[in-house]
C-alpha cells in the first residue's frame, strides 16, 4: 500500500526533480544556463543548471538565474508528466516566469517525459541560407502553422496562440531573422527578405503548404509570402498587418537618407519606456494581466542590448515607413494579385494601423474576409485572445472559404 508520504506532494514533486538528470535529453555545447523553479505552496526552490550535455539539480539558490518560472506543485508535476504544456500553463495563467523566455519555454522541451514519450514542445535553431531562425514547434497535427511576429517582437507574442492551435496542427511560431534569439545579419530587413526567409524555413523543415498567422510587421511578411509563393499558403490570417503608409509621407526624403546603422550606437532605453510602449498597443489594460507588460519589457530590452538587434530593429521600421503604396510595384497595386485566402483581424482602437485600412483592403480583395474587433488594439491574440484565436481556427479549418462579417469601422479616411 502506498505510505502517505509516498503520496504527497512534496515528496512527489521531490522525486520528479531526482529525475530531470537522466530525462535530459542534452543540448547543443555551449549551452549554459541556469533555471530556477519557485513552487510557493510548498515553500521550495530549486535550481536547475544546464551545460551541454550535463543537468544538475539543486534543492536551493546558489546563483543568479537566466530565469526564474514561479508555479505551484501540482501545475509542476502535470508539466514534468506529460499532461500539460508549459504553454498552457502560461495561458491558464499557472505558470509565470521572468528573464531569458526562450530558456523558460525550451526548458521543458529538454527533458524525455515518462515512458520516453518526447516532449510536448521544444525550441530549436533551424539554419538556412543566411541565417539561423530560432523556431519554437508544438502539436503534431497534420497541417502545419507558422507565427510571424511583429516589429520589436519575438514568437513570445504568439506563446497563447501556440496553445490555441497546437491541439490540431503543428505549429511552429518564429524569430524573424534580426529579432529575438535569431540571427543577425546585416541586411536591408523589407518584407521580401524576411518572405525568403519564411520560405527557407519552410524548405528545411519539409513543409509543402502552412498556414500563415503574422501580426503587425508579421502580418506583412505573411502577405508578401502569399504574393511571391502562393503555392505554399494555404491561409493567411493577419491579425492588425502593417500596410504601406498613403498619408503622412511627407517625412520620406527625410528617412531614406537616414541610416540604421546609426542603432549600434549605445542606446539608452529604460524599462519604463518600453512597458508604455506595450500599454500604448493595448486599447482595454483591465483585459490583459499586468504581469504581461513586465515579461515584454525584459524580452524586449534583453534583446536590444546587441548592436546588431538595433540595427535589424531600425533597419526594419525604416522600410516599414519607406514602402511605396502605388505604381506597377507598390504595395496596394501588388496586393490586389494575392491569391491565398486572407482574414483581416483588426482592432478598432489600434493607433498603429487603424482599422479604416480595411476599407483599401475591400477594393484590392474584395473577396478578403474582415472583422474589426471593437475596442481592441494593435495585438488582438495578447488583448483579446479567446475571440481572435476562435476567428483563426475558423478560418483556418473551413481552409479559408466561410467569409466572417466586416464590421462597422470607425468614420473617417486613411
Amino acid at each position: 500500500m502506498e505510505s502517505s508520504v509516498d503520496s504527497s506532494p512534496l515528496f512527489r514533486v521531490e522525486e520528479a526533480f531526482g529525475s530531470l538528470p537522466e530525462r535530459y535529453l542534452g543540448g547543443e555545447e555551449g549551452r549554459h544556463a541556469t533555471v530556477e523553479i519557485r513552487l510557493a505552496d510548498v515553500g521550495r526552490t530549486w535550481q536547475v543548471e544546464l551545460r551541454g550535455h550535463r543537468c544538475k539539480v539543486r534543492p536551493s539558490a546558489r546563483r543568479k538565474p537566466d530565469v526564474t518560472l514561479a508555479t505551484d506543485a501540482e501545475t509542476w508535476l502535470e508539466l514534468r508528466e506529460g499532461r500539460l504544456s508549459g504553454l498552457e500553463a502560461f495561458r491558464r495563467r499557472r505558470l509565470w516566469a521572468r528573464g531569458d523566455l526562450d530558456v523558460a519555454v525550451g526548458f521543458e522541451g529538454l527533458f524525455r517525459l515518462p515512458d520516453d514519450r518526447p516532449p510536448l514542445l521544444r525550441i530549436h535553431d533551424v539554419r538556412v541560407r543566411g541565417a539561423r531562425i530560432s523556431c519554437l514547434t508544438a502539436g503534431s497535427g497534420p497541417r502545419h502553422a507558422i507565427l510571424i511576429h511583429g516589429l520589436g517582437g519575438a514568437k513570445s507574442s504568439f506563446y497563447e496562440t501556440v496553445a490555441a492551435l497546437s491541439p490540431d496542427h503543428t505549429v511552429h511560431a518564429i524569430d524573424l531573422p534580426g529579432f529575438g534569439s535569431s540571427s543577425k545579419p546585416l541586411a536591408s530587413y523589407g518584407p521580401a527578405f524576411f518572405a525568403r526567409h519564411v520560405v527557407r524555413l519552410m524548405d528545411a523543415l519539409a513543409i509543402d503548404r502552412a498556414d500563415l498567422v503574422g501580426n503587425s510587421m508579421g502580418g506583412r511578411v505573411a502577405l508578401e509570402v502569399g504574393l511571391r509563393a502562393a503555392g505554399r499558403v494555404r491561409t493567411l490570417s493577419l491579425l492588425a498587418p502593417s500596410m504601406a503608409f498613403r498619408r503622412g509621407r511627407e517625412f520620406v526624403p527625410l528617412v531614406r537618407v537616414m541610416r540604421p546603422e546609426l542603432g549600434a550606437l549605445p542606446a539608452v532605453i529604460g524599462e519604463r519606456q518600453v512597458r508604455d510602449g506595450f500599454w500604448r498597443m493595448i486599447a482595454r489594460p483591465e483585459r490583459v494581466d499586468p504581469a504581461l507588460g513586465d515579461i515584454a519589457a525584459d524580452e524586449f530590452l534583453r534583446t536590444h542590448r546587441s548592436a546588431a538587434a538595433r540595427v535589424a530593429f531600425y533597419a526594419a521600421a525604416r522600410q516599414i515607413y519607406l514602402e511605396a503604396p502605388h505604381g506597377p510595384d507598390g504595395f496596394w497595386t501588388r496586393l490586389g494579385r494575392l491569391r491565398p485566402p486572407a482574414l483581416f483581424v483588426w482592432g478598432s482602437e489600434d493607433r498603429l494601423v487603424p482599422a479604416r485600412f480595411s476599407r483599401h483592403v475591400a477594393a484590392a480583395l474584395p473577396d478578403a474576409s474582415q472583422v474589426v474587433l471593437p475596442e481592441c488594439g494593435h495585438v488582438p491574440q495578447v488583448e483579446l485572445p479567446e475571440e481572435t484565436h476562435g476567428l483563426v481556427r475558423e478560418f483556418i479549418n473551413s481552409g479559408g472559404v466561410r467569409p466572417a462579417p466586416l464590421s462597422s469601422i470607425p468614420a473617417g479616411t486613411v
